[in-house]
């Protein structure tokens, strides 16, 4: 028993050495490096150019604020907001029986002074016998004709005077000037209205607008008839359309220090409604004329060294490695290709791969997996 113990103990001596020397081995032997795909885009220049983007609003083609000639209080008034209206239809009806009775009173001295103008001219043409036959003096004869003359221009002044009545009886009754469709009706039923004020605001026109506001550093490079980037809206995401500039406003808007400029769209679109929030891209041309790269901001790292980028060297098959390259960055501007950028103005070159995700987790010189998959 003693002599079978001493044997195991004996090959248990020999078995570790061997056992720690195939434990040392596995973990001297190195692990082979892992190639991680990164994510990138290709740099392209912009020139000379930079497209800033202004807040805005779309507004109709024709806005048209209805209103009475007349004061009154409205007794009809058959529309509502979103109504279609033709040109002709009634918008609203205010009491007419006010002026009606001008008409009526208008009426009735007209007759009066007709009645004193047929009694002038009887007066006048029996002064004139007595004149010719010697029997009337010439002052007689003057006074006649002068008091002929004074009830006709009487007669003349209440005819103008029923025109207008009959006029403001016509003025009772608001039709539409134009076809469209109502976007406002601020007042109601038995209000009292003053001339001017509005009854109805009506929206017409074929070709929506947006107006935005330009500051006062930028106004004199926009010019009227320019074409602009490219408008887009929050209802209509994912949709560009084009437009032009037709009206830069003269002055500043009050108490403000930008310039109301209207952008017409280049196509009609019903989905688009007065009032829905739109962006306007502009494109201003550059003094320097140096080339521009617009990237994401999480392509530009920073550190003790400065602003970097990560550009990729193709070696082939998929492969490449990436380079920390120095760059100098511009302003934060927005972008059609990614939801915000950053202006890249020296440093890059045209079609350059720079890595767009990951900046903090690669370093110079690592291999790295690039694939069209993972372009942005």
């Amino acid at each position: 028993m003693k002599e079978l113990n001493r044997r195991q103990a004996l090959l248990a001596a020999i078995a570790s050495p061997t056992l720690f020397t195939g434990c040392e081995r596995e973990a001297e032997e190195p692990l082979p490096p892992t190639i991680r795909p990164v994510r990138y885009v290709e740099a392209q220049s912009s020139g000379g150019r930079r497209v800033r983007t202004f807040s805005g609003a779309a507004k109709p083609g024709v806005e048209s604020r209805i209103s009475f000639k007349v004061n009154g209080t409205i007794e009809e008034l058959p529309l509502n907001v979103g109504d279609l209206v033709r040109k002709g239809d009634l918008i609203a009806r205010i009491d007419p029986r006010d002026y009606e009775l001008r008409v009526e009173q208008g009426a009735a001295s007209l007759a009066q002074a007709e009645a004193q103008a047929v009694r002038a001219l009887a007066d006048f043409e029996r002064v004139r016998g007595l004149f010719e036959r010697n029997n009337a003096s010439q002052g007689e004869y003057d006074a006649a004709r002068a008091q002929t003359d004074s009830a006709r221009a009487s007669v003349r002044a209440i005819e103008k005077q029923l025109e207008e009545a009959r006029l403001f009886v016509s003025y009772c009754q608001l039709r539409s000037p134009i076809d469209g469709a109502v976007a406002e009706a601020p007042v109601e039923v038995n209000e009292n209205v003053q001339p001017g004020d509005p009854i109805v605001v009506l929206n017409s026109g074929v070709e929506p607008e947006v107006e935005v506001a330009i500051p006062e550093v930028l106004i004199g490079d926009i010019r009227a008839g320019a074409p602009v980037g490219s408008v887009t809206f929050d209802a209509l995401p994912g949709e560009r359309f084009g437009g032009r500039a037709t009206e830069i406003a003269p002055a500043a808007a009050k108490g403000l220090t930008t310039y109301p400029v209207t952008i017409r769209l280049s196509r009609p679109d019903k989905r688009i409604l007065p009032g829905m929030a739109a962006e306007v891209g502009f494109v201003f041309g550059q003094s320097d004329e140096r080339q521009r790269f617009v990237l994401p901001p999480n392509a530009v790292g920073e550190d003790r060294e400065g602003r970097f980028v990560f550009v990729v060297d193709s070696e082939g098959e998929g492969k490449g490695v990436v380079r920390r390259r120095p760059v100098t960055v511009g302003e934060l501007v927005p972008s059609e290709r990614f939801s915000g950028g950053i202006e890249v103005v020296e440093g890059l070159s045209e079609g350059e791969k720079v890595v767009t995700a990951g900046v903090s987790k690669i370093a110079d010189g690592q291999q790295v997996l690039v694939s069209e998959d993972f372009r942005e």
